[in-house]
């Protein structure tokens, strides 16, 4: 297999078990839908004409949940987009059994890990826009290439960080075309995570590109308000995060109740009123209220300017 006029690598199996010290724990990273990720160092020595850089090595579970369609579907898709906002493949392994991909190491992992984890210090505000921000360009881009494509699965473990707090997407596995001509939606079995996949593709599978625009307004919740898109521990009325914020949003009084308490203080209220209008349109059950992911971006990216003057 190989992609022609691509300008990924093909490494062997060798290399890479090099690359990464034989794949030793001490390079393990985590675990994702399609087996585990390992830290490794490659450099010209490894590949001519490759730059010296720090590199994530994920390797196919061929046991696990992700299958080689999904692996095809990384390669093919990450293999010819390219975009500030999406993390670069640099490479694969297709020999014998072995499947794995070789991505531009993300130094501060998922946004989930900085959102969620206890021991994470809390995320400042410039910081959460400028991620939300980014991974909405990411999108458009996506929904507007000449052939556009619906990611499918947008959701704060698959949003990486690099040094700068850089949102890029990852995890294309479940990435599809979008409809051809006069086609309105693609019909596919209904993959994704639960708290971020549409309602109505929930129920009909059909798909579209407002169903990411639907995933990217509860990944904008979380950042508002620090909590996930589903949390058990929580009392039943407020397990579900759009559920619960949907009626606070466009309640400039009640906003308060939504915001993640770890900001207080730090944001400009106008920008936060403008954030959560756009979170509650994403989030709209009809799919034609949300607005394309181009407009998100024009929303938002003002809202950093508010940013340096805070006013209560």
């Amino acid at each position: 297999m190989s992609l022609v006029g691509s300008n990924l690598h093909v490494f062997t199996i060798a290399e890479l078990r090099a690359v990464t010290r034989d794949f030793s724990m001490t390079n393990f990273i985590g675990e994702g839908g399609f087996g585990p990720v390992y830290k490794g160092y490659v450099h010209d020595k490894t590949k001519p004409g490759l730059a010296a850089q720090t590199v994530a090595v994920k390797l196919l579970d061929l046991e696990g949940g992700q299958g080689h369609t999904e692996w095809q579907t990384e390669v093919f898709f990450l293999g010819q987009l390219r975009h500030p906002h999406l993390v670069k493949l640099i490479g694969y392994c297709y020999e014998d059994e072995h499947r794995l991909l070789v991505y531009e190491f993300m130094t501060r992992g998922s946004l989930e890990k900085h959102l969620f984890k206890k021991y994470a210090a809390s995320l400042p505000w410039s910081t959460r826009l400028k991620i939300a921000i980014g991974a909405a360009k990411g999108l458009a881009f996506l929904h507007e290439a000449e052939k556009p494509v619906i990611y499918r699965d947008f959701k704060t473990s698959n949003i990486l960080l690099d040094s700068d707090y850089k949102a890029k997407l990852s995890d294309f596995g479940l990435a599809k075309d979008g409809p051809e001509d006069d086609e309105t939606h693609v019909s596919t079995r209904v993959m994704g995570t639960q708290g971020y996949a549409a309602p109505e593709y929930i129920m009909t599978g059909h798909l579209t590109a407002k169903s990411d625009v639907y995933g990217y307004g509860v990944v904008l919740l979380e950042l508002l308000s620090g909590r996930k898109a589903v949390d058990k521990t929580r009392p039943p009325r407020e397990q579900s995060l759009v559920e619960w914020a949907r009626p606070y949003l466009t309640d400039a009084r009640r906003l308060d109740r939504v915001m993640d308490p770890s900001l207080a203080g730090q944001y400009s209220t106008r920008a936060a009123h403008k954030a959560a209008a756009v979170a509650h349109q994403c989030v709209a059950l009809n799919p034609k209220s949300r607005p394309h992911m181009s407009a998100v971006v024009d929303a938002l990216e003002p809202l950093l300017a508010l940013d340096d003057c805070i006013v209560g």
